[in-house]
Parts: C-alpha cells; structure tokens; sequence
C-alpha cells in the first residue's frame, strides 16, 4: 500500500511538473514595426500558437517583460515571438534586433 502512495505521489508531482513547463519556449524573438503595433506605448506581440489576449512573460538576459499577443507570427525559423516597438525598448533589444529570450 505505502509503495502505491509514493509511486501516486511521484507521479502527481511529476505531472504538475510536466504541465507547468509545457509552456516554456526557448528561441529567438525579433521586433515589428507596423503602423498600429502597439499603439499608445502598448505592449504587443506576435505569436505563432497563443490565443489572442494572452499575457506572455519575455525574459532576456536579467530583463524581463509582460506582453499582450494581439497578431500572428513571426514566420521565420527559430523564431518564436515578434515583439511591438515599446515592447522591445522595454526589453533592450532595439540595438540588437534578434535575441534569444524565453517565453512564459
């Protein structure tokens, strides 16, 4: 019975795991400057797969930002988020262009 418990308990503990990392990515993100993305200093992002309306945390480096996916892409390979022009100057990106970031 105690071997049953444990291997139940591991096996939550792993699923509650699995499931919390499941939307974790890792690759790069670029920004977009088309005339209404971000209008009024928002911040926006393109994404692939997200509903629309979701908040996404973008990490680079020791920043991080929360952004609202209003628009679909990018689509170019290995790149996972397309960020508004304010959500990129608050990520420190606009001299750079193309970083890799993490998204949750």
């Amino acid at each position: 019975m105690r071997a049953q418990t444990t291997l139940f308990f591991s096996f939550a503990s792993f699923s509650l795991f699995a499931f919390s990392v499941a939307h974790a990515e890792s690759g790069l993100a670029s920004y977009y400057s088309y005339a209404k993305a971000g209008k009024g200093g928002e911040l926006t992002c393109a994404h692939r797969t997200r509903p629309f309306g979701t908040v996404l945390r973008v990490s680079y480096g020791s920043r991080s930002i929360q952004c609202r996916v209003n628009d679909r892409g990018p689509f170019i390979r290995g790149r996972i988020v397309d960020l508004s022009v304010p959500a990129a100057r608050a990520l420190g990106i606009m001299s750079a262009g193309v970083v890799p970031v993490s998204v949750e």
